[in-house]
């Protein structure tokens, strides 16, 4: 008998909307067995219409051929924006990052990603105000079920980044909640929700500090020429 695959989360999600009432939920999976039912004949992670499957997939060949090289934010962002991201005034998002599915990108203000990120938004990234993702920051959509016989993706697991937090280089997040001033140390791997103003550095990513709250009052708007 074939196995189905893993399925979100609703609890999760549910906890994610609530932090994030505007993020946006990426249908799917479907897929297509046999007529004894052992085989899978046909598999999609999101359960998408061909047009918007396609829109998707021309931006993200578009963007991370050409568009991520040329040296100009309004073009970049406008780019995205066109492909369906949502991007708040003042942010940023730096040459050479590859950004993944732009349609389920959602970015609020004053924000900035650095240079050669991967922002995996097939499953939904939601990044708040004021955030900054230094460059080579990897923020990962999902995996594979090791354990199916299909290595079937594991689908639609959002991830959550609230106002404030700080993710600095080479660190890579796995889906998840980073609250609001949360910290991740340099080259460290999240695999589970950060609390508000907690500093967590490490492999798995373990808390080593606090940050005072009253700090979170700036801008992290960066957005240099050319860059």
């Amino acid at each position: 008998m074939w196995k189905e695959p893993q399925k979100p989360d609703p609890e999760d999600i549910a906890r994610k909307l609530e932090v994030a009432p505007d993020l946006t939920i990426v249908p799917g999976p479907t897929w297509v067995l046999s007529e004894d039912g052992e085989t899978l004949l046909s598999y999609k992670m999101q359960d998408l219409s061909l047009p918007r499957k396609a829109r998707n997939r021309i931006a993200t060949l578009l963007y991370n051929m050409f568009v991520t090289y040329i040296p100009s934010h309004n073009v970049r962002l406008a780019f995205l924006r066109l492909m369906g991201a949502k991007i708040g005034k003042g942010s940023s998002i730096m040459r050479t990052t590859t950004i993944l599915d732009p349609e389920f990108l959602r970015i609020g203000e004053n924000s900035t990603i650095g240079m050669r990120c991967l922002i995996d938004a097939r499953a939904s990234v939601w990044i708040g105000d004021n955030v900054t993702l230094a460059s080579d920051v990897h923020v990962v959509g999902g995996g594979h079920d090791i354990n199916h016989p299909d290595f079937l993706p594991v689908p639609g697991i959002p991830t959550v980044i609230c106002d404030y937090v700080w993710i600095a280089s080479r660190a890579m997040t796995l889906p998840c909640i980073l609250n609001r001033g949360a910290v991740v140390a340099a080259h460290s791997l999240v695999t589970k929700d950060v609390g508000e103003c907690e500093v967590v550095g490490g492999v798995p990513a373990k808390v080593i500090g606090k940050r005072d709250p009253e700090a979170l009052k700036y801008s992290a708007s960066y957005r240099p020429l050319f860059h």
